[in-house]
């Protein structure tokens, strides 16, 4: 029997009092996948994100997370269950240290009492370390976080939720403003995290970076699904063509029609 999927959204609508902005989306995550949630500007996406990061609830459908039905009251609740969220600002203090940026709120002490201080050595230590195992060789992690490479800082942002014990990675456009080389990085340790059985969800609306990583492909316009398709069941053409008409591809992947 398979494990339950780590994410499993069905027929989730999110109203706005009478705006529509989600139609009966369906999203399946497993261990050790990526899915790609491809979809124009408008189409949904950043509802979708903030629902299954527990910015919103949705109004109404199903929201499973290994098997079990949740209903996120906050962003933090989500992070309890192993759903962490890269927005595409990272929340990063680009002055503050690549160490006091891995630990932003999770800070390491030592001490007692009102002796009680940041552990600087620590953390510095775990962020080196951390970076390392990503082939990022931070010679001081001291250093503001703003002199990395817009990669680079988008691999420590995934590196700090892996560490914390996320188990699904929800990352909003990672590569929507990197160069070749920076993209490359980044869709690189995408497959490192999937094959160290995390789930992941690959915002974007670059099909060429999406078909490089995916597993499968959601497809989104104007708040709901037009396809799911697993990998070698349509092409790089057919998906842009997909997201750039608006319209289903007879008899390929599974549509979802959502409210009229």
């Amino acid at each position: 029997m398979l494990p339950a999927p780590l994410v499993e959204m069905v027929a989730i609508h999110k109203l706005f009092g009478p705006v529509v902005a989600l139609r009966g989306v369906s999203l399946t995550v497993r261990s050790g996948e990526v899915v790609c949630l491809l979809g124009d500007n408008g189409a949904g996406k950043s509802t979708l994100i903030k629902t299954l990061a527990g910015v919103h609830a949705p109004s109404a459908g199903d929201f499973k997370v290994e098997g079990r039905s949740v209903r996120f009251a906050s962003p933090r609740e989500a992070l309890d269950a192993g759903i962490a969220t890269v927005f595409q600002d990272l929340a990063m203090v680009p002055m503050m240290s690549i160490a006091r940026n891995f630990f932003l709120g999770r800070e390491p002490t030592k001490g007692w009492g009102p002796l009680r201080r940041f552990d600087a050595d620590l953390a510095a230590d775990i962020a080196r370390a951390e970076l390392a195992r990503i082939g990022i060789d931070v010679r001081d992690p001291d250093q503001p976080v703003g002199t990395l490479s817009g990669g680079e800082r988008q691999c420590v942002a995934i590196a700090r939720a892996v560490y914390f014990g996320a188990k699904v990675l929800v990352l909003d456009e990672p590569t929507s403003a990197l160069g070749v080389a920076q993209t490359a990085m980044v869709l690189d340790y995408i497959g490192k995290v999937r094959a160290r059985g995390l789930g992941v969800v690959f915002i974007t609306h670059n099909v060429r970076h999406a078909h490089a990583v995916g597993d499968s492909f959601t497809v989104l316009d104007r708040g709901r699904t037009l396809g799911t398709f697993a990998r070698g069941e349509i092409g790089r053409d057919e998906l842009q063509t997909l997201m750039a008409g608006g319209r289903e591809l007879p008899g390929r992947g599974e549509a979802r029609p959502g409210l009229d």
